[in-house]
């Protein structure tokens, strides 16, 4: 097998006969099919999506700036004054949410402003920060 060695392999292999009810030579068997399935994750599109979304979503700067679009656009100033961050870290983070699709920027005078697309997105914003808040 790529991206085991022999050893890890036996140890695993081990460990799952003292857990599962099999035969030697089915937990061999088994593991195979538990170690395809771990490999499959990477060649997965849609489980590639979701962890982008959630590293998207993940970080705590681009969490507020989701939390602060939420109720309405705002171009990249705002967003610098909200967060008391530079307009580089700021634009950073805003292409990360960009690039999976939540925000989107348009062009209002001679600023960009940023507002969510993902309505679904809003949603559940709504549920965390009404959750937050009711927290003791």
């Amino acid at each position: 097998m790529i991206g085991i060695n022999k050893k890890r392999k036996q140890d695993l292999i081990d460990t799952l006969e003292s857990c599962v009810d099999m035969q030697a030579n089915d937990v061999s068997k088994y593991f195979d099919e538990l170690y395809a399935l771990g490999n499959s994750f990477d060649k997965d599109k849609t489980f590639q999506e979701i962890l982008a979304f959630c590293k998207a979503i993940g970080n705590e700067e681009r969490l507020k700036l989701l939390l602060v679009l939420k109720d309405e656009d705002k171009c990249v100033c705002e967003l610098e004054a909200i967060l008391n961050k530079a307009q580089s870290t700021i634009s950073h983070h805003l292409r990360k949410l960009e690039d999976v699709g939540l925000i989107m920027g348009f062009k209002k005078g001679k600023f960009t402003h940023y507002d969510i697309i993902d309505k679904k997105l809003l949603y559940f914003l709504d549920l965390m920060n009404k959750e937050l808040k009711s927290t003791p």
